[in-house]
């Protein structure tokens, strides 16, 4: 379980909480008594454990390339636009 700790509390002590922070704890930043941030260790370690606890995945190259694919004006052949415009092309016929 990761300890708490509130905004005014981290701000007024930040460098000992992140001392902290550094040995491997985690924790929790809270606001009005609601949770609004996580602190955790920096490093792969820190992230993939983060990742497996919420069921998510480590991209295994940089965010910039994935967004590029994703974002990519290209059409693969079997998508709904290609479909689309032969059914389109067929009903012209």
């Amino acid at each position: 379980m990761s300890d708490t700790v509130g905004v005014r509390e981290l701000r007024q002590n930040l460098s000992r909480y992140l001392e902290r922070v550094k040995e491997g704890e985690d924790l929790v930043v809270t606001e009005r008594g609601r949770a609004v941030a996580r602190l955790v260790p920096a490093g792969a370690d820190a992230y993939v454990e983060l990742a497996a606890q919420f069921g998510a995945t480590v991209p295994l190259e940089p965010l910039e390339n994935i967004v590029k694919q994703i974002t990519s004006p290209c059409r693969p052949a079997g998508t709904t636009d290609a479909l689309l415009e032969e059914t389109r092309a067929n009903r012209a016929s």
